[in-house]
């Protein structure tokens, strides 16, 4: 199994949420779609996991290299959301990163309540996707 993902722009910031399971099978893929984060938004990156099933100790460091990979870029990492059968501990060469309850909090601490936003998402996405999403892969 692998993993999903949607991305969702806000004014100054990102979400990327994950549905799946983030294992060593799917550290390639969540790579990608760090780029893709990278390549396409502003601000802070909110890492939304509350479709996430589980993650494994690969993608546990995948997280933490693509909070490394992110503030190399300027813009700092979050998560929301993260499995109960897990935490994030990463080590000493990672900046610290945030951990919301879920994503409304998230965007909350950012003050992100906006109707003005964008949307993609891989072809599996779980939810029905809305009018002004763009799929891919």
């Amino acid at each position: 199994m692998t993993i999903e993902w949607r991305y969702t722009t806000h004014p100054g910031l990102s979400v990327l949420s994950l549905a799946g399971h983030l294992g060593s099978d799917a550290v390639a893929r969540f790579s990608g779609a760090i780029g893709w984060v990278t390549a396409r938004g502003t601000g802070p990156v909110i890492l939304d996991l509350s479709g996430l099933l589980g993650w494994s100790v690969g993608g546990q460091l995948a997280v933490a290299q693509a909070a490394r990979r992110l503030a190399a870029e300027g813009r700092p990492l979050e998560l929301a959301s993260i499995p109960a059968d897990g935490s994030l501990v990463p080590d000493g060469s990672c900046p610290p990163i945030p951990v919301h309850c879920d994503l409304d909090a998230a965007l909350a601490a950012h003050q992100a309540v906006s109707d003005e936003q964008r949307q993609w998402c891989s072809d599996q996405w779980p939810a029905a996707q809305p009018a002004a999403a763009h799929s891919l892969l």
